[in-house]
């Protein structure tokens, strides 16, 4: 993650966007800065990520907007989604949470995600799917 200063000025940020932005963005943004500290292996990554988009495509454009609940988003939650991986993305959603402190919306959205660990690990495929498409 980066330093101090810097997280705590895009949780700043984050906090302001958070009256104007879709929750499903704030999730994935959220879970994306969390899921810095989840150990993924490049070629798995990249691999499980080209048939998320291969499943995007095949069900029409695929610079829709990403679907939580979607086969592309949910097919790569399943694939990179071990015990582990989920653990180290739970305890750095805890951290960030910590982090946050006194950013009372950022705060809550950290809250919701630690406690619904699907939708949090849901948010973290959707967020490196649109790393790849760069939206």
């Amino acid at each position: 993650m980066q330093d101090e200063n810097g997280l705590r000025a895009l949780l700043e940020a984050l906090e302001g966007a958070l009256a104007d932005a879709a929750p499903e963005e704030i999730w994935a943004q959220l879970a994306y800065l969390a899921g810095q500290n989840v150990q993924l292996d490049e070629t798995e990554r990249d691999s499980a990520v080209r048939r998320a988009l291969f499943l995007l495509a095949a069900g029409g454009d695929p610079r829709r907007t990403l679907d939580f609940d979607g086969r592309a988003v949910t097919a790569l939650a399943v694939e990179l989604g071990t015990c582990d991986r989920r653990r180290e993305l739970a305890a750095a959603i805890r951290a960030l949470r910590l982090e946050a402190g006194g950013l009372p919306r950022t705060e809550a959205t950290l809250v919701r995600l630690e406690t619904e660990s699907e939708l949090a690990w849901r948010a973290y495929a959707c967020a490196l799917l649109a790393e790849a498409l760069d939206v």
